[in-house]
Order: structure tokens, then C-alpha cells, then sequence
């Protein structure tokens, strides 16, 4: 297994090891001494499933201090890109985003601490996006930007007439506007 840094800090590409022979595979897709290692010690307390078809634009979702919350995703099936962007006052990048396909052939899984704000685009003609999360959800701390923030410049990879986009998402705030309590804690 590896732990690649990204060049937003904290912001982590677990790559799990796949062994594979005529029976199929086997990975170890969670250890949390392997993590806690590589300096990811959050105590994960609950997983989460969603299933999407091609073009289902999920994002950019956070929620706010006390109930931010660090995720670790990953695709089960299909195919996605995955959007993180450093949402943290005082970040060296704050406000750059790191994209990666994440799919169930490549296995990848994306580490997002707290502060970011993160979302996906299916990419496939179906996936299944699992992850793992270290805080409770809170309905009253939901934030997000919208998806398509000329700040941002963010590539989907698809065309936005493909893209299949819930009410609540199309009316989230641009980045001059969204309200967020992040602050970076880094050297």
C-alpha cells in the first residue's frame, strides 16, 4: 500500500495493494495502523454509500466546525472524478483544487481532511461512491460552492449538458460568498 502526498498539504492518494490470481483479488482497502502511520489518525465513525448514474454531479459539499468532517472515498464500481478544494483561511492553497479518477479498476482513494470542500461527477454509465467519514451529520452546518465558480475553473470532464445536478447544488454560493469557519493549522 502507498500514501502519495498531493501538492495541496494533507490532502492524500492511498493506493491500496491489489493481489490478484485466478480466483480474483484481494485488498486491504482500510488498516487504521497503516494510516495512523502515515499520519492520518482520524477515528472514522461511519461509512457511506451512493449510487449514481453517468453525469450526476454531486458537490462541492462541506460541513462547518463542530461537525466538519475528514472523508475517505473510494469507488466500488464505476467510474468518477473526484474534487477536493482547500477551503482552510491561511492555506499556502487556499482555494486550489486537486482532481483525481478514482474507479474500481485503479482501487485509488482519496484522503480529504476537514477544511475542504469536496464533490464528484460520474464519469461511467453507472458508480458506486463509498466513504468513510469522522463526524455526525448536521443538517444546520451544511455549506458548499457551486460547482462551476470561474474562481475555481474546475474541469469535470464532461459536458455541463450531461451533467445531472440536484436543486440545492445549482444554487450553492460561489467562493466570494460561501460561508466557512476553516483555518489552516499547518507550518
Amino acid at each position: 500500500m502507498s500514501f502519495e502526498k498531493t501538492h495541496i498539504p494533507d490532502l492524500v492518494v492511498y493506493t491500496p495493494k491489489v493481489h490478484g490470481d485466478n480466483r480474483g483479488y484481494f485488498m486491504e482497502s482500510f488498516n487504521t495502523k497503516q494510516f495512523i502511520n502515515s499520519g492520518i489518525s482520524e477515528p472514522f465513525i461511519q461509512d457511506n454509500q451512493a449510487g449514481s448514474s453517468y453525469g450526476v454531479l454531486r458537490g462541492l459539499h462541506y460541513q462547518l466546525n463542530p461537525f466538519a468532517q475528514a472523508k475517505l472515498v473510494r469507488v466500488l464500481k464505476g467510474k468518477v472524478l473526484d474534487v477536493a478544494v482547500d477551503i482552510r483561511k491561511g492555506s499556502p492553497t487556499y482555494l486550489e483544487s486537486f482532481s483525481i479518477e478514482l474507479s474500481e479498476e485503479n482501487n485509488k482513494q482519496l484522503y480529504v481532511p476537514r477544511g475542504f470542500a469536496h464533490g464528484y461527477v460520474v464519469l461511467s454509465e453507472t458508480a458506486v461512491f463509498f466513504y468513510k467519514v469522522d463526524n455526525t451529520y448536521s443538517k444546520e452546518s451544511e455549506g458548499g460552492i457551486i460547482y462551476n465558480d470561474s474562481t475555481l475553473n474546475i474541469d469535470w470532464k464532461i459536458p455541463e449538458e450531461d451533467m445531472i445536478i440536484s436543486e440545492k447544488d445549482k444554487i450553492l454560493p460561489g467562493v466570494d460568498n460561501m460561508n466557512h469557519n476553516f483555518e489552516y493549522q499547518g507550518q
